[in-house]
């Protein structure tokens, strides 16, 4: 296996380009389905870049479904799998230890603020939250969390973390799998030769709808205590 640092710092192609590829060719699928779980669901994986990483996934799903007997199918449904699982993970988090979070001593991993503001987010969009977060940076990490803290009704939660992974995987995976096809096909050249462009694009679109609403919009952030009464009755 090629050194990690090699990679970044001595071959050629932009930083993203090479990460994506060093996932690709070191753990391809299964890193892919661990990065996915990791970031919708464990506290640690909200800096992952899972919108950018599952849209080059899919201009990469032939090589990756080499992995699984050659199914492009059998591998979105295992990403899909991954991001359900790693809400369910979440949500069995917030429910169990959420309350205990706002009384922890924050740390350079743990911001108190992501959470109250994942939970502000939450109170504002109501149960489709969990559908929409999909489709937001840090938001998809700790919405799910958050469903927990607030005992969120099991089964609609589950309802809407699985409408919300296959809407989130398919768009992405698949957009990028037919958009290379038809750009190789159509312009007879690659979108692997454009992933930084593509990557920055997907980070713009997906981001700074979230810095407006985290930073710039004005509202009423849902007090502390009002969310541990929420989560104790």
């Amino acid at each position: 296996m090629d050194n990690l640092l090699h990679i970044f710092l001595l071959e050629g192609g932009g930083f993203i380009h090479r990460f994506i590829e060093w996932i690709i060719n070191n753990g391809g699928l299964y890193l892919l389905i661990f990065i996915v779980f990791a970031e919708t669901g464990l506290f640690i994986g909200f800096f992952l870049p899972g919108d950018s990483l599952l849209f080059a996934a899919g201009i990469y799903l032939d090589q990756l479904s080499d992995e699984f007997f050659g199914m492009i199918g059998g591998v979105v449904l295992l990403v899909i799998v991954a991001s359900i699982l790693g809400n369910l993970v979440g949500y069995w988090f917030g429910r169990k230890t959420g309350p205990l979070l706002y009384e922890r001593k924050e740390t350079w991993i743990f911001k108190r603020k992501h959470l109250i503001r994942a939970t502000d987010f939450y109170h504002e969009y109501g149960k489709a939250t969990i559908f929409l977060a999909k489709f937001l940076p840090i938001l998809r990490t700790f919405a799910p969390i958050v469903a927990g803290i607030v005992k969120m009704h099991r089964p609609t939660f589950i309802l809407y973390n699985v409408l919300g992974s296959i809407a989130w995987v398919c768009s992405m995976m698949l957009g990028g799998y037919f958009l290379q096809t038809w750009v190789q096909q159509k312009f007879d050249f690659s979108l692997k030769d454009h992933i930084e462009t593509i990557t920055i694009v997907i980070v713009l679109i997906t981001t700074l709808p979230v810095i407006w609403k985290l930073f710039f919009a004005k509202k009423k952030v849902v007090p502390t205590e009002n969310i541990l009464n929420d989560s104790n009755s």
